[in-house]
């Protein structure tokens, strides 16, 4: 519950004054704006609080209203840095290019997974990717040959009846990439009921016997369990190993976009942001939260990418075992 509380501060715009632990004479002050996904939003509050602690000047401003807010934020020019828990549309882009007239940096700031779960009593343990399909969508773009939509149907006794199906809201992330990876870009059925977070996904989940749903990896809790996918006799579990060498058919990165012009710095507080994030110390974040967090040569690349300084070979992120 006490994840679920502090996600929900996020889920409206929400400022914060930290209480100062250290500063210095010349330390950075004003506001930092971002908007974007509500999947990470634990960790930009986590990272905001850090940053926080570094710097009591820095009035820091968190909007987690969904992925695709993102790229019209940053579009807007309301914001420099847009979490995204899946990779931005092309259309997205091109908006972006057009009223810009440069890319944005696409930033890694760890791994995660959307995750299949069923309920803790429900005997399955795993899905073909075509089986996941003809569930979850009607258009069966993945190539399964007959809908879906009972539980007998996957040679199960119990339970019993028709597959109750639960998911996320058009705006997030988690939505866009499980209908583009799980569903062949096909269409949910109508009958998926959309819920504005994971962890209210799980709670559905954990509730109902006859459930099956898709949520972030970093949301389960001991009422579900999670399934399988793959082909029968290879299908692969979700977990850290598994995301890092990308086995798992349903891993995804964690994102930031950041308006980064051209051969011009970003703002003391955002490059102040950045910085922490990619060091071993806002991984440290990543990992406490059930994500998977970035091995050091990884680290090094997106730093390299934002012109970030390297934080030192000596220095290691839970990431690089």
């Amino acid at each position: 519950m006490l994840r679920l509380r502090r996600i929900l501060r996020l889920v409206c715009l929400c400022c914060f004054s930290l209480v100062p632990a250290w500063g210095s004479a010349d330390d950075i002050v004003g506001s930092l704006d971002t908007v974007g996904s509500d999947t990470m939003a634990e960790l930009m509050l986590r990272w905001g609080e850090l940053l926080g602690q570094e710097h009591p000047g820095l009035r820091v401003q968190m909007q987690a209203s969904g992925s695709a807010s993102a790229p019209t934020a940053l579009t807007a020019g309301t914001t420099l840095i847009g979490p995204m828990s899946r990779p931005m549309f092309d259309e997205e882009r091109a908006g972006f290019v057009e009223r810009h007239g440069y890319e944005p940096t696409r930033v890694a700031v760890g791994r995660d997974a959307l995750v299949v779960v069923v309920n803790r009593h429900n005997p399955l343990r795993q899905l073909t990717e075509q089986q996941l399909d003809a569930i979850f969508s009607d258009t069966r773009r993945c190539g399964a040959e007959a809908e879906i939509t009972h539980w007998q149907q996957l040679g199960l006794e119990f339970p019993a009846g028709r597959i109750h199906l639960y998911g996320r809201n058009a705006v997030s992330g988690t939505h866009g990439l499980f209908r583009r990876k799980a569903l062949c870009n096909g269409n949910f059925r109508v009958t998926v009921s959309a819920a504005p977070g994971s962890a209210a996904v799980v709670a559905a989940v954990g509730a109902d016997p006859g459930a099956i749903g898709y949520a972030g990896l970093n949301h389960l809790t001991a009422d579900v369990h999670t399934l399988a996918i793959g082909s029968q006799g290879a299908a692969v579990s979700p977990g850290p190993q598994t995301l890092r060498n990308e086995r798992y058919p349903l891993a995804r990165e964690l994102l930031l976009y950041v308006n980064s012009p051209p051969n011009r710095p970003l703002p003391p507080p955002e490059q102040a942001l950045l910085d922490l994030i990619l060091s071993p110390r806002g991984q440290q974040v990543v990992a406490e939260l059930g994500f998977v967090a970035l091995p050091v040569p990884e680290l090094e690349v997106q730093r390299q990418l934002l012109g970030l300084a390297p934080f030192g070979a000596v220095e290691s992120s839970p990431g690089s075992s």
